[in-house]
């Protein structure tokens, strides 16, 4: 019998295609930890705590009830009213629950935003480095990603005017999150502002993803949703898996200008229709409690200290003290190895795993990523085994020329 060869969509081979691992080391670690070895695994951003009692308590009191029927596409109005009333008050305006979208994640939320924004060979401006993940999004609609450098000498906050620089005929959006994943670095209201004007000047979107905004540490987040001029250029991406330890909950959400939103609720009647009732309703109790995330915001703030101080003096690592987020990047040039190198190298020899951010962007070559979500004395520990690779490191002869390792901004 003859071979039927079949073929996959363009979209599969995009996908398919992507180039690098950023996750080779996590998995390494996963398999490693399954084998009973002592790894204490800083390559993932998992909070380290369970759900709020209330949201719990809440989903379950949902479930008993009977909500597990379907709900519409857009999401049940006690939801995005909440989540309407939550992002006023960041905003420091009225913000309409008609521009709300609830989504299983805000992965979901950006995936079709991009799809509902570019289309095939159209391009997207996204600063680098960039979340491992965007490329992918990028990639399934077919835009092309249009990367503008971030540098360690500037904090990894964007040059405005390099983004404008790169916008072209083709170009339909800026990308950017703030808090920024993987560099802790938060957009200024300036920045922010920048970024708004010239969309408006330029007929582009303005894609922010904000899934970090309850997490900074000595600054204050800036939503796009608060900016004048921003309602019919920005949307606004949020979730609840960083601020309340929901990640398994898929909670999130886009807020997007009315045509905008009316697009994505369209979208996801064609691939999802709606998210389970009980899961809104715990997202519900979540965004009335906000002092959960005030609470992980001060936990986050002391362990990204305490870990900063631990590397201080450190020979040829430099961890900087991130503005926001649940991440220390670390810079490991000093040491003589790329980032892929000195995270295999520490898995190797002292099971630790972080997550080398050379896949993130070329401005990230030579930096690893450490999560936050491990209790003080894991930490503590981490930067202990850490120190010994860097010692063995420089007692080997590898160059040390790298930037100071003292904690910085």
């Amino acid at each position: 019998m003859t071979a039927v060869t079949r073929s996959f969509s363009a979209l599969a081979e995009r996908i398919a295609a992507l180039e690098g691992d950023s996750w080779l080391v996590h998995r390494l670690a996963v398999e490693k930890r399954r084998r009973g070895e002592d790894v204490i695994v800083l390559s993932l951003g998992e909070p380290d705590f369970p759900a709020p009692q209330t949201v719990v308590d809440a989903a379950v009191t949902s479930l008993r009830a009977g909500r597990t029927w379907y709900a519409p596409a857009r999401g049940l109005a006690g939801i995005l009213d909440a989540i309407a009333r939550s992002a006023s008050a960041r905003a420091g305006r009225e913000i309409d629950p008609g521009r709300v979208v609830f989504f299983p994640g805000s992965q979901a939320a950006l995936f079709a935003t991009v799809l509902c924004v570019a289309d095939e060979g159209d391009e997207v401006i996204l600063p680098e480095p960039a979340y491992a993940t965007y490329p992918g999004v990028l990639a399934a609609a077919g835009a092309v990603w249009k990367p503008v450098s971030l540098r360690p000498e500037d904090g990894f906050h964007p040059r405005v005017e390099e983004i404008a620089a790169a916008v072209t005929p083709r170009t339909r959006a800026i990308l950017v999150d703030s808090p920024h994943n993987p560099t802790g670095a938060v957009l200024s209201a300036d920045e922010l502002g920048a970024l708004c004007a010239l969309c408006s000047e330029r007929g582009l979107w303005l894609v922010a993803d904000e899934v970090y905004a309850s997490l900074t540490y000595g600054c204050d987040h800036v939503s796009v949703l608060s900016l004048a001029g921003a309602d019919e250029l920005a949307v606004s991406l949020g979730s609840l898996s960083k601020s309340h330890a929901m990640t398994g909950f898929r909670a999130g959400w886009a807020i997007a200008p009315p045509g905008l939103a009316e697009r994505l609720e369209r979208l996801l009647e064609s691939m999802l229709f709606g998210s389970p009732p009980f899961v809104q309703d715990a997202g519900v109790a979540a965004l009335g409690d906000e002092q959960v995330a005030a609470g992980l915001r001060a936990t986050y703030e002391r362990r990204a200290r305490l870990l900063c101080a631990s590397l201080a003096g450190v020979p040829g690592v430099a961890a900087r003290l991130p503005e926001g987020g649940m991440f220390v990047i670390v810079d490991v040039r000093g040491s003589g190895l790329d980032g892929d190198a000195f995270a295999l190298r520490l898995l190797e020899e002292e099971n630790v795993a972080v997550t080398p951010t050379d896949g993130f962007g070329p401005s990230a070559a030579g930096h690893v990523r450490i999560s936050l979500g491990v209790d003080d004395e894991l930490l503590a520990e981490a930067a202990r085994r850490i120190e010994r690779l860097a010692g063995r490191l420089e007692a080997a002869g590898q160059p040390s020329g790298g930037p100071s390792s003292a904690a910085s901004r």
